[in-house]
């Protein structure tokens, strides 16, 4: 019975979290429609972030209690979730088509910052001047979009829907949902943790960020079924760069002086696993400019296999 509260309220959290990001897309990206762009930059930004949001809260609120092993584990376990099972199940349901930009752009630097990411990593610590220079690169990534303000191209079908007096109280709804079943999410996943002796990088890398990557999967799904290949694609790879510089700047910039971020071996071996995972899937996405039905099964397969690598080796709680 002392199992069924955590999981109900991890179950109740993600719940929550997939329903306030849903209203916080809902909310921004009929503004963003407006300014008449690509929807690859919608998809890389309004749509990345608004999808993201959880696992801005769960990570930075895991920070901020000390619990780094959670904070750095969601976003590396959402990674792999997002670019693996999110963007391979997809390509199960449809092909994804890509492009020149998505690839050689946002995919290549999605590649090189995972590297500078294991390399801050490499002493087992994320330093304060490390997550300012995460956050640096989120920023000029977000200037660089909006300095290039790619046009909407022929086959692309973006609804032009005009914003609303709903839209301020679904942003703020979706916020404090957000925020809220952020903050339940790691007390629950700590608390089930210890309980079956499993550490807490474990449980941030799979269930926390299974749980996180909720809407991602919402939104994708949804996204490629109605033919809009730019924002299924361009939401995750625009939610990897967000998690990486974004929110793990943001974690790494507050983090507390007495508890600096930081990871044990087992992260190393995750990180190391997330760049072979995003090389393989650009070269996915190179070849032919698109995602086959087969390719997106193999994603699912290498990344079910990081998985059970994480439970079966990772150290066990203390």
């Amino acid at each position: 019975m002392d199992l069924i509260q955590p999981i109900g309220i991890i179950i109740l959290c993600c719940l929550a979290l997939a329903q306030g990001a849903a209203w916080l897309v809902d909310s921004s990206s009929r503004i963003a429609q407006r300014l008449g762009v690509s929807e690859l930059v919608i998809g890389l930004t309004i749509v990345a972030f608004g999808t993201s949001a959880p696992e801005f809260a769960v990570t930075v609120n895991a920070a901020l209690r000390g619990h780094d092993a959670v904070s750095i584990g969601n976003v590396v376990g959402s990674n792999i979730f997002n670019i693996g099972f999110i963007l391979g199940g997809c390509a199960l349901v449809g092909a994804i088509k890509t492009r020149p930009t998505l690839v050689w752009r946002d995919g290549l630097l999605l590649l090189v910052i995972t590297a500078a990411l294991l390399g801050f990593l490499a002493d087992h610590r994320l330093a304060r001047w490390e997550g300012f220079v995460l956050l640096g690169g989120q920023i000029g990534y977000l200037a660089f979009l909006f300095y290039k303000r790619e046009p909407i191209l022929d086959d692309e079908m973006i609804p032009t829907q005009k914003p609303n007096g709903k839209d301020v109280p679904l942003l703020l709804a979706g916020l404090v949902l957000i925020i809220a079943g952020g903050h339940f999410l790691v007390e629950s996943s700590v608390q089930l943790a210890q309980r079956f002796g499993l550490s807490e990088w474990v449980i941030g890398v799979t269930i926390v960020a299974a749980g996180t990557s909720v809407p991602e999967f919402a939104i994708s799904l949804v996204a490629i079924l109605k033919k809009h290949h730019g924002i299924s694609a361009g939401n995750l790879i625009g939610s990897n760069l967000f998690n990486t510089l974004g929110v793990l700047g943001v974690a790494g910039a507050i983090q507390l002086p007495s508890h600096p971020l930081g990871v044990d071996s087992s992260a190393l071996v995750s990180l190391a696993m997330l760049i072979v995972l995003t090389g393989v899937v650009m070269v996915f996405m190179r070849s032919g400019w698109r995602i086959s039905h087969a390719e997106g099964g193999l994603l699912v397969l290498v990344s079910l296999a990081i998985w059970v690598y994480n439970f079966l080796y990772a150290k066990p709680a203390s």
